[in-house]
């Protein structure tokens, strides 16, 4: 039997708006997904949105089919709730012991799903990881997972913001003129990333600093330029990847925190990295700053519920050091390459 949201049709219409269905591969996810999987140590993960007779993959690892059919999604149920949903071993629960998936081909038993809810409260799909083995993840895992989960809701809403102003924009001729201007000032700025990163091959020690301004829209032109850097040295991709979460979670976070979403304050990065493997990143913001010693540990039972946090967690699991200067509006991360083999 589908599992059914209780208000299915207002579910259904919040993922129709999203505009997101039967589209194309997209970075920003599928960094997510591999980032599960590795954190997890699953064989298969995905970013699924649940329709009304489907589930579509946004993202996958593990498989090679785009859909399944919503009556043998283990997703259709994680969407029932909002906490984690973790099943150790599939032939041992009610709801998925006679899943075709689960008694034939891939054979799956474990699955831990987190629901992609929106601000108004629609579940549209989840993040999942699945195995062929049952098994159980740590604390420290479901966190993580729990984490991941965070940004790939931020990411459907800044992706359903962006569209909502481009269209706003095409309707009003000063706003129009607002974009262009922001979109050209992106484009310089992403053009001298670009020249800089054109002379690593010639320098033992690379450096850049980024001004951009207090819009999401802009962090791309400081994660693109660092992301080009890493690839010039020779690292490894997931550990690329590491350093591009942690960087859109500090730059995101001076935007939300520092800056108070205003586009007219700035977010400065500055970018060292040299040839013995080793990246230090300097996030600098305007804001007032904070303590990061009042900072709740989200592993910590009473703050497990709690959404602050979350974000200095993911960035501390992947950096190898992180601190905090100038009454926390500067915010400092260094990561050492593994040695090649």
């Amino acid at each position: 039997m589908t599992a059914v949201h209780h208000d299915e049709s207002a579910r259904l219409a919040a993922l129709h708006r999203y505009r997101i269905l039967d589209t194309g591969p997209e970075r920003a996810f599928d960094d997510l997904t591999l980032l599960a999987s590795h954190i997890c140590g699953t064989p298969m993960a995905f970013i699924t949105l649940v329709d009304a007779d489907r589930q579509w993959f946004k993202s996958r690892i593990g498989v090679t089919v785009p859909e399944t059919p919503r009556a043998v999604s283990f997703c259709a149920h994680a969407i029932l709730q909002r906490d984690l949903m973790v099943v150790p071993d599939a032939r041992k629960d009610a709801r998925l012991r006679d899943n075709p998936l689960v008694t034939g081909d891939p054979h799956i038993r474990f699955y831990a799903g987190a629901p992609l809810v929106t601000p108004e409260g629609h579940a549209l799909g989840a993040i999942c990881v699945l195995d062929r083995v049952s098994r159980r993840l740590s604390p420290e895992q479901l966190t993580a997972l729990d984490a991941i989960r965070h940004q790939a809701e931020a990411q459907l809403e800044l992706r359903l913001h962006i569209m909502e102003l481009e269209e706003a924009l095409k309707a009003r001729e000063r706003a129009e003129a607002e974009q262009a201007a922001l979109m050209e000032d992106l484009r310089l700025a992403h053009d001298e990333v670009k020249k800089l990163s054109a002379l690593i091959p010639f320098c033992s020690k690379t450096q850049f600093e980024v001004t951009i301004p207090a819009v999401p829209g802009a962090i791309a032109t400081v994660t693109d330029g660092v992301t080009q850097v890493l690839h010039a040295k020779r690292w490894p991709e997931d550990e690329i990847m590491a350093v591009e979460l942690a960087l859109q979670e500090a730059v995101a976070n001076a935007i939300r925190h520092g800056c108070r979403n205003d586009p007219s304050k700035h977010v400065q990065c500055c970018v060292t990295c040299d040839d013995a493997g080793q990246v230090m990143i300097v996030v600098r913001d305007p804001g007032s700053g904070f303590d990061p010693t009042t900072v709740p540990n989200p592993l910590e039972a009473p703050n497990q519920l709690k959404p602050s946090g979350r974000g200095i967690f993911l960035i501390n699991g992947l950096m190898d050091e992180v601190g905090f200067a100038d009454g926390g509006r500067e915010l400092k991360m260094r990561k050492r390459r593994t040695a090649e083999v």
